[in-house]
């Protein structure tokens, strides 16, 4: 993300791999592939207490309605395609609703790749307690995928009569179990699991995971993580806490998460790294504080061995975060990073540039089918509207309805194909006149993304410009 003239978060911005990019990425991405096919042996790497194990996956995806050479990716809070007159703008930004006149839209594809290894180690001590560390970090398309930040990097002491305890950097229940099994078992995918006012990389983290309780003939876990973020911020101080519980009975298995945070990125990027609520904390008393939480329950139930259903509800809550000019720099201003902002108004005390607080709700439901080496599911991902007091339309009033269709070949040995067809069509028809207006803009002038998702076109599709998309991926994934 960032100003007009600056960046706004040095340390977890990504620049995507645009649909040109990844045209270049062609020949990379077969190798790549054929890599994925020559080393399917499928085991695990040891060594004496050491472990490497990890996945690989080269994949791609075409869609329908794709403004020029550039797509939208929910890997991230700041690619929007080549509709964008300033592509790499963060959403908040008013001047990011501007578009390029005449920006051509048509079908266009392009390959994407992941590759994240996990280096375990594991000491047996005396009583029963165990000792562990892991390390990992993945990579898009060759680059290191959030710069500066480790999916996994924490050490954990355990016992099964008494639980684990695990401190450092690793993935939030919330995203990591949204993303997979469930997003990928039940064709929610990143639509799902990147979106929503979580996050989904703790930094500076403890963890307290309870042993197996016995509850009501079924399995009980329960579990709280602690994040101090940024411990430069001393005025606006990061606090996140997020508790798990997780329900195993028969057929059934419920996931329940929930997140309270303060002074985090403000974002709707379920994805996103618990950091600060800005990148440079020389600015810590200059700027306002923020907050956000989020509570989402999963469930899942095996219907027979062959077929598995699936069910989401997310309710996502935002404080908003006032936007605050706290530096010059060649004569433009740096902005904090503000939220869900009226930036040409005022509140009721006279204060410029105020944030608003904003609720939605978001649901997924999906049908998983498995028999021997063959996979098929379907399902279906709701991003609703949103309720806010905001005055200035931010994307509130927009929704996204995601259809999806895949399936899957097990070659053994770590070794999967895939495949699937999506549909993705938001609640309100495009308009774009006004999106270049940049203070007095008319009503209904300008259709931005709804607000659980963190670009203006989470669908492929702009919704500043179509209302609709249709898209498909294919790919290898190979786990060792």
């Amino acid at each position: 993300m960032q100003e007009l003239i600056r960046r706004f978060e040095p340390g977890v911005r990504r620049t995507s791999a645009a649909l040109a990019r990844g045209r270049r990425l062609l020949g990379r991405a077969g190798v790549f592939a054929v890599a994925l096919v020559a080393c399917s042996t499928g085991s695990a790497f040891d060594f004496g207490p050491f472990s490497l194990t990890g996945f690989a996956k080269v994949e791609y995806g075409r869609a329908t309605n794709i403004c020029g050479s550039g797509a939208g990716n929910l890997n991230t809070t700041d690619d929007n395609g080549a509709c964008q007159l300033f592509p790499n703008e963060n959403r908040e930004r008013p001047w990011a609703d501007a578009l390029v006149p005449g920006a051509k839209i048509e079908p266009n594809g392009a390959w994407f790749t992941l590759f994240q290894p996990y280096l375990g180690v594991k000491f047996d001590l005396p009583r029963g307690f165990k000792l562990s560390g892991l390390l990992s970090q993945r990579w898009r398309d060759g680059n290191i995928d959030i710069p500066g930040v480790y999916y996994d990097k924490n050490i954990a002491v355990s016992h099964e009569e008494y639980g684990s305890l695990r401190i450092g950097a690793f993935p939030t229940r919330a995203w990591s179990f949204a993303d997979y099994p469930f997003g990928s078992d039940f064709s929610g995918g990143d639509t799902w699991a990147s979106t929503g006012a979580g996050y989904g990389l703790n930094t500076e983290a403890i963890r307290y995971t309870s042993r197996i309780f016995d509850v009501y003939d079924g399995d009980l876990v329960m579990e709280v993580t602690y994040d101090r973020g940024d411990t430069d911020f001393k005025t606006n101080k990061p606090f996140f806490v997020e508790f798990w519980t997780r329900y195993n009975r028969d057929a059934l298995q419920l996931d329940f998460m929930y997140q309270d945070t303060r002074n985090g990125p403000p974002s709707s990027w379920g994805h996103s790294p618990f950091t600060a609520v800005f990148y440079d904390a020389q600015y810590d008393s200059e700027i306002g504080s923020s907050g956000q939480s989020m509570a989402m329950l999963m469930a899942r139930y095996q219907v027979n061995p062959n077929v598995d259903v699936g069910f989401g509800i997310r309710h996502n809550r935002w404080s908003g975060a006032y936007a605050v000019c706290i530096d010059f720099v060649d004569g433009q201003c740096r902005y904090n990073n503000f939220f869900n902002v009226n930036f040409f108004g005022t509140d009721a005390n006279g204060v410029q540039s105020p944030g608003y607080s904003m609720t939605s709700n978001d649901y997924t439901a999906g049908i998983r089918y498995v028999t021997g080496p063959w996979s098929a599911s379907t399902g279906i991902v709701f991003l609703s509207k949103a309720s806010t007091n905001n005055p200035a339309e931010r994307g509130q009033s927009n929704s996204l309805l995601k259809a999806s269709v895949g399936g899957g070949y097990n070659f053994g040995n770590g070794l999967v194909a895939f495949a699937s067809v999506s549909y993705f069509e938001y609640g309100q028809k495009p308009q774009s006149w006004g999106c270049n207006i940049l203070e007095n803009r008319p009503a209904n002038s300008c259709t931005l993304g709804p607000r659980s998702a963190p670009i203006n076109n989470p669908g492929g599709a702009d919704a500043r410009v179509s209302q609709s998309s249709f898209g498909g991926s294919v790919g290898l994934t190979y786990t060792f």
